[in-house]
């Protein structure tokens, strides 16, 4: 079906190691770890190489190179709550976010993930939803579900809440901002765990540990919309996270939708603006599913030149 997609292989124990070593290293982000895996071959031999590169780049101190039993116990941490760390091009990982500019190498994964699915929305919004906000965005979600849909969201308080309960039954994902042990808001904790339970999954590729913070949002939010076709915004305002979300999603090749708002209501600012910049609108599951069947099918999203897993799992 998905004839573009990279061959889906699996590290061996000592590669994961390397690899979350390598990921846990002073200022490797992921454009970088995948500079020194195409360049170095594996991640031990980038580990290797990491001091003398730092140096001639100029810096003035070595950089810290997380420790193999940092990572061990990262791993076993990871394991003692029921998750696991994933990476790119195994066949855990979800399939569209492999695709997008600098995906994660490394993914924490509490869930069983069963339903792996380039049919996924992300469904983003208002922390503080009115009523009838949060009422519309748990019709349109359950209607997604019950067509097929898993939906991907971020946790959050009001539009992300609404959204993950109304698909507990039919799949839905939640990314963190923080760490996979980090539930933010505690509020969602037991949201969270009925997630998993139900036979969702929950993803971060944060440490464990890692509080979230501020400028830690955007960077979860570009994967909700990586890892969808399209996102839908439901309530949002001019300068807002959810329109953060909405601009991901247009730089990844990705659908976007948003409901209309009352027009002196500031928690429709966002979605309106986005409907006037050429977003569709939408009042029902309906209007997107047809929205979707008009637009190119997943398969056509894994351009010829999209990038492969790289270095070890190629």
């Amino acid at each position: 079906m998905f004839e573009k997609t990279p061959p889906a292989r699996t590290l061996n124990d000592e590669q994961r190691i390397d690899w979350l070593r390598l990921i846990r290293s002073t200022n490797v982000g992921p454009t970088t770890f995948r500079q020194l895996l195409n360049r170095f071959g594996t991640a031990r031999h980038a580990l290797d190489a990491l001091p003398e590169l730092t140096r001639r780049g100029g810096a003035r101190s070595v950089p810290k190179i997380a420790t193999r039993d940092e990572a061990i116990a990262e791993l076993e941490e990871l394991h003692r709550m029921g998750a696991r760390m994933v990476a790119l091009g195994e066949p855990d990982y979800p399939v569209l976010l492999a695709h997008i500019h600098a995906p994660p190498p490394l993914l924490a994964i509490r869930g069983s993930m069963t339903r792996n699915t380039p049919e996924t929305i992300g469904i983003v919004g208002a922390r503080n939803a009115s009523a009838a906000g949060r009422k519309l965005c748990a019709t349109i979600a359950a209607e997604l579900g019950q067509a097929g849909y898993v939906i991907a969201s971020g946790l959050a308080r009001g539009i992300d809440t609404a959204a993950h309960k109304a698909t507990l039954a039919t799949g839905t994902i939640a990314f963190f901002a923080g760490g996979l042990d980090q539930v933010y808001p505690q509020e969602n904790t037991a949201l969270a765990s009925a997630i998993v339970d139900a036979g969702g999954a929950l993803m971060s590729e944060m440490p464990l540990g890692t509080l979230p913070r501020a400028r830690d949002f955007p960077r979860r939010n570009r994967l909700v919309s990586g890892a969808a076709r399209g996102v839908l915004v439901v309530e949002a305002a001019q300068r807002s996270g959810s329109l953060i979300t909405a601009r991901m999603a247009l730089e990844q090749d990705r659908e976007v939708f948003a409901v209309p708002g009352f027009p002196l209501d500031p928690r429709a600012g966002g979605t309106n603006s986005l409907i006037r910049q050429g977003a569709c609108l939408v009042t029902c599951a309906a209007d997107l599913i047809a929205e979707l069947q008009t637009r190119r099918a997943p398969a056509d999203l894994f351009r010829e030149d999209a990038p492969g897993p790289p270095g070890e799992v190629e």
